[in-house]
């Protein structure tokens, strides 16, 4: 499975392009040529919940009849999974709407479909303005394509963006569109009752609900007992994860689920995303002690290092909080478990001396790497309700490279610290850059390049780490 997003860029493209990857990254569904008579393309944006959700959705319109294909050409169906939370995202797929109509034009019986964040947010510009869209479905509406298909079949355009309170698609196995044999992303939560100001999230996903812990597990063996050796539990706040059974007899907290997860196979390497820095918990910590299997890794998003500013975003915790929690991190997990953040540059009402609590911040965690973006506004949330844009483009800009900068010098830090030491890193492929070298990562979700020999992906291999750059370890491997 491709990474969603590593450090290689900030090797090689300038801030601007490197938030631009950042806020977009794109997959393509592979081919699975069983003999369905019609062709599936997939193309995902954004984050790994829309990455998982294109994967139900594969499994789903497979049996009504579609392989999918990495072809567009070849198509009878398109999907584009969207993301609504970057302006960036929205302008990608619209700009790829108009690509995608060279291909109708040669192809009029191809059907388009906009599924994911943007649907239901823009779903009457993308039917009534975008005449090449057919069919426009929410996030929790999938269920319903087969409907949707046939009304498209029959020559009408369909829509179905209604949010649910408990879809969770438990019960569906999903087709592993994007998945290198090795990894494997699985759902575990859906939604969001956290209304961060700046987000989208709460109203194009819908309130928070969690997956029936059994089914995960189920999941999760069903992948180990492919061959798997990863697999990366997902939520848009995996902390506040909790289910309960109908009878009430069981209640299941993240801690517990991380627990029953990591003791399906000793081999199979546990990784979760995202944390909120209010409910990450002790708990999860000392469980990610007890395992060797559980990655001691998190991504836990400051957006800002200014308790005002965090207000404003309503992330409902302070400065002195997210220090106590990455204290608690580094207290029972050690320096060495790998942190990484989300930082906002330039939110409504910043001032410069608030900026410098963002970059003190990053001073005093030491982050391994961060996605970083300058603020901009997303029609429907509670700050462009509430709050005035009022920061100028420039010193966004600014600000944005300031903390791309630090965040440079920190990855920098932390690479070097891991010089001469061994590392545990599980083989995904060769590397970008050369076929006689492999690429993996370690607990800390760092990329090791080395070389080959007689190593394979899937491979569990001893790595001694004798250089680094801002983004990746290299090193040779030792029996």
């Amino acid at each position: 499975m491709n990474p969603i997003l590593d450090l290689d860029f900030i090797d090689n493209r300038t801030p601007e392009q490197a938030n631009a990857a950042a806020s977009c990254d794109t997959q393509v569904s592979k081919e699975t040529n069983t003999g369905r008579s019609r062709k599936l393309y997939i193309e995902s944006y954004g984050c790994a919940m829309n990455f998982s959700d294109s994967e139900i959705v594969s499994s789903i319109m497979f049996e009504q009849g579609f392989d999918t294909t990495a072809d567009i050409a070849q198509a009878d169906l398109v999907f584009l999974n969207t993301c609504s939370i970057r302006e960036k995202a929205e302008q990608t797929v619209r700009n790829r709407l108009g690509q995608i109509n060279h291909f109708k034009k040669k192809k009029p019986g191809m059907m388009v479909g906009v599924l994911g964040c943007m649907a239901e947010r823009l779903k009457k510009s993308l039917l009534e303005e975008e005449k090449i869209v057919d069919l426009v479905v929410g996030p929790d509406a999938y269920r319903d394509l087969p409907n949707l298909i046939n009304e498209v079949d029959g020559g009408q355009k369909a829509v179905n963006v209604l949010l649910s309170r408990e879809e969770t698609y438990a019960d569906i196995n999903p087709i592993r569109l994007n998945s290198n044999g090795v990894s494997a992303f699985i759902s575990i939560m859906r939604g969001c009752d956290n209304m961060c100001s700046f987000c989208v999230v709460p109203f194009t996903r819908g309130r928070e609900r969690s997956r029936d812990a059994h089914s995960i597990v189920r999941e999760a063996q069903a992948l180990v007992d492919q061959g798997y050796k990863e697999v990366t539990l997902l939520g848009q706040n995996v902390d506040s994860y909790k289910w309960a059974s109908e009878d009430g007899t069981e209640n299941v907290n993240f801690a517990q689920l991380l627990e029953m997860v990591a003791l399906l196979s000793p081999d199979l390497r546990i990784r979760f995303s995202t944390s909120h820095p209010k409910d990450i918990t002790d708990e999860v910590l000392y469980t990610m002690k007890k395992y060797d299997n559980i990655c001691k890794y998190i991504h836990l998003p400051a957006q800002s290092g200014n308790s005002r500013v965090l207000e404003l975003m309503n992330r409902t915790y302070d400065r002195d909080w997210y220090i106590n929690r990455v204290d608690a991190i580094r207290a029972i997990l050690g320096e060495d478990c790998g942190i990484s953040s989300d930082m906002i540059a330039g939110f409504c009402t910043e001032t410069e001396e608030e900026h410098q609590d963002t970059l003190s911040l990053m001073d005093y965690v030491q982050y391994d790497y961060s996605y970083m973006f300058f603020y901009s506004e997303r029609p429907g949330t509670l700050a462009a309700r509430k709050l005035e844009d009022d920061i100028p483009l420039e010193v966004k800009k600014r600000r944005l490279d300031e903390i791309i900068n630090k965040q440079r010098e920190t990855s920098l830090a932390r690479n070097k610290r891991d010089i001469g030491k061994v590392h545990k890193v599980l083989v995904e492929g060769t590397s970008k850059k050369s076929e006689d070298q492999l690429s993996g990562r370690n607990d800390q979700n760092k990329v090791v390049i080395f070389d080959k020999k007689h190593y394979k992906k899937g491979d569990y291999v001893n790595v001694l780490v004798h250089d680094c750059s801002v983004g990746t370890l290299f090193g040779e491997a030792i029996d």
